[in-house]
């Protein structure tokens, strides 16, 4: 009886592989064994990079803040404290938005936490 290989399902996963990586260079795109290392390597930085995207924001978001609370006179550890105390519950990416494009609507939350 002759040997049973299910081609069908390889083809499919190596499609698959290959469909991702389209668009890199040289033989990464086109040489399966290159492909699959490429395409493995680039799944472990999205998966990690998706994480370090939440880190990299909040520290944006903090420079901003900053940034916006020493024109009034503030650091931004006692911006943040003060806003505490004052329970006025914004988030970073609120107050980083103010601080940038909404000045006024920043110096007024600055002066009631004062």
């Amino acid at each position: 009886m002759p040997r049973s290989v299910n081609a069908v399902a390889r083809r499919a996963r190596r499609k698959k592989i290959m469909k991702q990586a389209k668009g890199f260079f040289g033989r990464r795109k086109n040489v399966w064994t290159v492909a699959k290392n490429a395409v493995e390597k680039a799944m472990q930085y999205a998966y990690r990079d998706r994480r370090n995207k939440k880190r990299t924001f909040r520290a944006l978001w903090i420079v901003r803040i900053n940034a916006g609370a020493r024109l009034h006179g503030l650091s931004y550890s006692q911006f943040m404290g003060k806003l505490k105390a004052a329970n006025i519950e914004l988030n970073r990416k609120v107050l980083a938005d103010l601080a940038m494009n909404h000045a006024e609507a920043f110096k007024a939350i600055v002066e009631k936490v004062k």
